[in-house]
């Protein structure tokens, strides 16, 4: 008798947890929020900052062209602080809210020279310079620190999946055509890939640009790099 009680007791927290846990899982991949990789599954969205940010390692360098037809290289953030992400002009679905949240995260440090953003597209084939440049005037973009950079497909894919493992991939079965993670990588003045800890003192590697929670990380963040 008791043995079934405790079957029914397990069978109903299983239960419980499917009807809060699935539910938010569908709609994650619904909305094409894909994270995948090995380093990324450790990103959690329980953050905390005791003022001490971790230290990841060096950042993979870069040299792609900006919106301007300029060449533009990881040297020319060096002294600065600055947020990374990969995202693509024609992205349907996670794209405006990552776009907002970096829109966000310019204003709150506009007109700090120390302060820079990088965005790579993932569809360099439809996103050229031109294209960049008109998305960027059409965002809202005033920061002369922020390029929108373009250049050859094999060359962004391999920085974005093997060089910050932050995920990008063509999918003819995914709306756009694209996936990446929504994620915002943070570098510091020295080059360095920073980020706080979870609430179990592991690094959360990267910051959440889809969720508030995420953005308003960051945002804290970039403010202590910026006083170092």
């Amino acid at each position: 008798m008791l043995k079934n009680k405790s079957y029914i007791g397990i069978s109903f927290i299983i239960l419980l947890f499917g009807i809060y846990a699935v539910p938010k899982i569908i709609t994650r991949i619904q909305n094409g929020d894909v994270v995948k990789g090995e380093r990324l599954d450790n990103v959690s969205n329980t953050q905390t900052n005791d003022g001490k940010l971790q230290k990841i390692g060096p950042a993979p360098k870069f040299e792609l062209t900006d919106q301007n037809n300029k060449t533009i290289t990881n040297a020319d953030y060096k002294g600065k602080v600055y947020v990374l992400e990969f995202f693509f002009s024609t992205c349907p679905s996670i794209c405006p809210i990552m776009n907002k949240s970096m829109i966000g995260i310019q204003n709150q440090f506009f007109g700090n020279p120390n302060f820079g953003i990088v965005s790579i597209t993932i569809d360099p084939e439809h996103d050229t310079a031109e294209v960049l440049k008109a998305h960027a005037e059409a965002l809202g973009v005033k920061s002369s620190n922020w390029h929108f950079l373009t250049g050859d497909k094999k060359y962004i894919y391999d920085l974005a999946n093997k060089g910050f493992n932050l995920y990008a991939g063509e999918n003819s079965k995914v709306n756009g055509g694209f996936e990446h993670s929504g994620l915002f990588a943070l570098i510091d003045k020295n080059g360095n890939i920073r980020c706080r800890k979870d609430d179990y003192g592991n690094p959360i590697l990267y910051y959440d640009g889809l969720e508030k929670a995420g953005v308003k990380a960051i945002q804290q963040d970039i403010a202590i790099l910026l006083r170092e």
